[in-house]
């Protein structure tokens, strides 16, 4: 099938937004041109279309499953759900960031075993393109193995290295610290304190579990990033075992050395939106000023990339057009993909049209995924009647 969308301003690939029009075959970008005079097709007048946002980060969709502690919903209409709230954000791409940990519960084998299943079975159902990064805790070395076969079964796209044990085990020291983690893990605080003193035993293995892992991803051509990092010594190490991505470092050092080796940064747009790091790290707007950053993905809240740009733009940081590859060509090509981000001939048709009458509260009006409009807002008949048509 073969549609134009007409009227809009596009963010092209020179940081620049003009109006133009964009021809599509399929489930790719055909053409990208001046505006022209077109009969039928999508009319984007008065919106931004822009390529499809890219999310090589996102856990919100744990909030879906347990939205309260010890409170859990069904992981398939948890994740239907959770699909439905990125392409009404205009993400087309995302990677669940699913944490495997030395902790039982939400982050435990049982709910990633589960979760892994339904996210291939619903993957046909699902609007937007949803891949797996696989948050694994450096200390949970009875998985090792398993992983190493979920890779080699090709079902990792994106691999991160978490160490949050030493930090677990000082926040612990509070009573209130405790609860929440025994809370999320579904055990006493009696055990998880246990659990701690168990875990520790493992700590000389951890070093040979990160180099089979790193190894096996390598082997397979899946691309690879370091969590949290402290300091300059740990990115170094990290980029030497063939983490090329730096995500979240947490301090300047750390944020220097990802700079020095070539890793693409990644940092969070919640960061952006609120003003500051939740966690008192980095602030992520002085990091893009000084060219630090290269990346911004959702984190823990769906909404903040598309918000995110916008707000680089109404304080003077950025133009949107030149923003806009923070959130779509960059983490697009940390992952590996040379085939989105950008509107380019040739590309999937992985595009968002935007109404930003109010550019302090962007509103996704049609998202869409290699051709096919799996979202429409409220006015969609404003686009004419081949956007309905093409919907899911």
């Amino acid at each position: 099938m073969t549609l134009t969308i007409f009227g809009g301003r596009l963010v092209l690939p020179s940081g620049e937004l003009a109006a133009g029009a964009i021809d599509i075959d399929g489930e790719r970008i055909a053409a990208v041109g001046p505006p022209g005079r077109v009969t039928g097709g999508i009319d984007a007048t008065g919106l931004i279309v822009a390529p499809g946002i890219v999310d090589l980060h996102g856990d919100a969709f744990e909030r879906q499953i347990m939205p309260r502690p010890g409170v859990t919903f069904p992981i398939d209409g948890a994740l239907i759900d959770t699909d439905r709230q990125m392409t009404a954000n205009g993400i087309t791409t995302a990677f669940h960031g699913l944490t495997y940990s030395w902790e039982p519960g939400l982050r435990g084998r049982d709910m990633a075993v589960r979760l892994l299943d339904a996210l291939e079975r619903l993957r046909p159902r699902l609007g937007c393109d949803t891949k797996l990064h696989l948050r694994w805790e450096t200390f949970n070395l009875s998985a090792v193995e398993e992983v190493v076969g979920w890779i080699a079964e090709g079902r990792v796209h994106f691999l991160a290295f978490n160490d949050h044990f030493d930090e677990i085990v000082k926040k612990c020291a509070s009573a209130e610290a405790l609860g929440r983690y025994a809370d999320r893990s579904q055990i006493s605080s009696d055990a998880f304190v246990t659990l701690l003193g168990e875990v520790e035993l493992g700590r000389d293995a951890v070093p040979g579990a990160i180099r089979r892992l790193t190894e096996t991803a390598l082997r397979h051509g899946i691309r690879m990033a370091s969590h949290d990092d402290y300091t300059a010594e740990t990115r170094a190490s990290y980029q030497a075992l063939g983490c090329r991505v730096a995500e979240f470092p947490r301090t300047r050092a750390a944020l220097m050395a990802a700079q020095s080796c070539g890793s693409p940064i990644v940092m969070g747009a919640p960061n952006i939106v609120r003003g500051g790091s939740h966690l008192g790290s980095i602030d992520a707007a002085e990091a893009i000023a000084e060219g630090l950053c290269d990346v911004l993905v959702s984190d823990y809240y769906y909404p903040a990339q598309l918000q995110s740009v916008f707000d680089l733009a109404r304080r003077g940081s950025l133009p949107l057009a030149a923003a806009w590859p923070l959130i779509a060509a960059n983490p697009a090509k940390a992952a590996g993909f040379d085939d989105r981000g950008e509107l380019v001939a040739g590309q999937r048709a992985d595009l968002v049209l935007i109404d930003d009458s109010d550019p302090a509260l962007p509103r996704v009006v049609a998202t869409l995924v290699a051709g096919q409009v799996v979202h429409l807002g409220g006015d969609a008949w404003r686009l004419g009647t081949d956007a309905r048509q093409r919907a899911q």
